[in-house]
């Protein structure tokens, strides 16, 4: 089973639960629909990496805030890669199917540490991703549709979140492909000071 860091020592989340379409910025960028209700779907442990590759198709880039959570609360945050093969993904939603394909492959859920945080502090993130020094996403938990509270109440009524599972809470504009080499600096910030900092050089 796949780990992650958090607070120095290791853990297994059993999954990974993602929200879909919950900035409204990005939700025009791919000239989709603002959703009426929760978009969600999950990553199974296999799909948690450490390590940021490439594939055969062109895959993109989508940096998020996440959480881990224990007994069915937030207890840590970290930042959170969600790869997406884009050009299946178009094929599979005009065709009404699933997206695990191109969504929850090995690898497609690329993790930095977590720290944990105190609940008053939920509502005081934001994120920063560079590639190549240039800063291509930045977002914060404001500009989220649904908050990272209502996200888990949500994903708890109808598929329960054991210790240690991941919940990636959507990722703002500016998505994009990447190459091998490419590097990757994830950030996470508490009221403006950086709390969490990770680097990944693509391969």
């Amino acid at each position: 089973m796949k780990t992650v860091i958090l607070d120095g020592h290791s853990v297994t989340p059993s999954k990974v639960v993602c929200v879909g379409r919950n900035y409204v910025e990005h939700i025009k960028e791919l000239n989709n629909e603002v959703p009426t209700s929760m978009v969600l779907f999950m990553k199974p442990n296999s799909a948690i990496s450490c390590e940021l590759t490439t594939r055969d198709s062109p895959l993109h880039y989508e940096g998020e805030i996440s959480f881990i959570i224990q007994s069915g609360n937030i207890k840590a945050v970290g930042f959170g890669l969600d790869l997406t093969n884009r050009a299946l993904q178009g094929e599979l939603k005009e065709k009404g199917l699933p997206w695990e394909r191109a969504k929850a492959f090995d690898g497609a859920a690329v993790m930095s540490s977590f720290v944990s945080i105190h609940p008053s502090d939920i509502e005081k993130l934001s994120m920063e991703l560079w590639i190549n020094g240039v800063l291509v996403q930045e977002g914060s938990t404001e500009l989220m549709i649904y908050k990272p509270l209502s996200v888990v109440e949500e994903i708890n009524s109808f598929s329960t979140l054991v210790d240690n599972d991941i919940v990636m809470s959507g990722t703002p504009k500016g998505v994009g492909s990447y190459v091998k080499g490419d590097v990757f600096v994830g950030k996470i910030f508490l009221n403006q000071k950086e709390i969490v900092s990770q680097e990944w050089i693509t391969v």
